[in-house]
């Protein structure tokens, strides 16, 4: 056990970074909801949740200045896209997602959340000196029963479901289709500049764990407040250490693979079990 040094660049809790000095190995944290360029343009918005502007074809700088130096980088995003957006692209709003403006063409979540991820990965396979490796963590499906996160669902399963008992489908399945595919489109490219990018396959294992998230107990006992259930973050134990024995069992096998490509750089060649 070792707790880190606390050796951030700025006072922005949303960008944090921890050093383990026995280690020599530093932690980053980088907040981008949208993964691209973003702005709340309204604080309320069609249902309550904010209005924001979504630069689909602009880098977000506060992260993509910052990752050249690490070896490994996990991206990930998805449920913020349920929000109302209003997209645009060459500096012109080419659309949106029920953002409810007159004359402005509603071209769903999907729309934004593709071009969304295919401009980060752009943005990486454009970074001359990032030598590291990029992983991919799928969608993590919400878990609403009985209705939408609104309009009285919740999440009351106490046991994971068994692999037969649900699938994948509607927005889970079409926002899991979209990172596959741009993961794949990614890959192809960033190969061509010696990119390295893993898929961390999160999606299906998470499905099955309806009984990770808080629901009505997402505050500490004592809170007099009212919030609505929530079955969309992880909080409880359980499927947030499956994905951390997924990474680590990735990053060991990253390191071999590591080790396996210097020896046949260095003219040598060995048989690994």
């Amino acid at each position: 056990i070792e707790y880190p040094v606390d050796v951030s660049y700025t006072s922005d809790e949303r960008f944090k970074r921890w050093k383990y000095t026995s280690y020599n190995f530093t932690l980053a944290y980088f907040s981008s909801t949208y993964l691209v360029k973003s702005k709340e343009r309204d604080n309320n918005g069609p249902t309550h949740t904010g209005l924001f502007n979504l630069y689909l074809d602009e880098f977000d700088e506060q992260w993509t200045t910052q990752i050249e130096g690490f070896d490994y980088v996990i991206i990930n995003g998805g449920h913020w896209f349920y929000r109302p957006s209003v997209f645009y692209e060459n500096h012109q709003i080419v659309g949106c997602h029920y953002c409810l403006i007159d004359n402005v063409k509603d071209l769903t979540k999907f729309y934004g959340f593709r071009k969304a991820f295919r401009t980060a990965f752009r943005a990486i396979n454009g970074l001359e000196n990032f030598k590291g490796v990029t992983f991919l963590r799928t969608f993590a499906p919400p878990h609403f029963e009985n209705g939408l996160w609104n309009d009285g669902g919740n999440c009351v399963r106490t046991k994971p479901f068994r692999s037969k008992e649900i699938a994948l489908d509607g927005d889970n399945l079409e926002f899991y289709m979209i990172q596959i595919e741009e993961f794949k489109r990614a890959q192809k490219e960033g190969r061509k500049k010696g990119k390295k990018y893993r898929l961390m396959d999160m999606t299906h294992a998470s499905l099955l764990r309806p009984d990770g998230h808080p629901s009505r107990y997402g505050h500490w006992p004592n809170e007099n407040v009212t919030l609505y259930n929530d079955c969309v973050h992880w909080c409880l134990p359980g499927p947030i250490d499956n994905w951390n024995d997924f990474l680590l069992q990735m990053l060991k096998m990253e390191g071999i693979r590591s080790h396996q490509e210097r020896l046949i750089s260095g003219g040598k060649r060995m048989r690994f079990k």
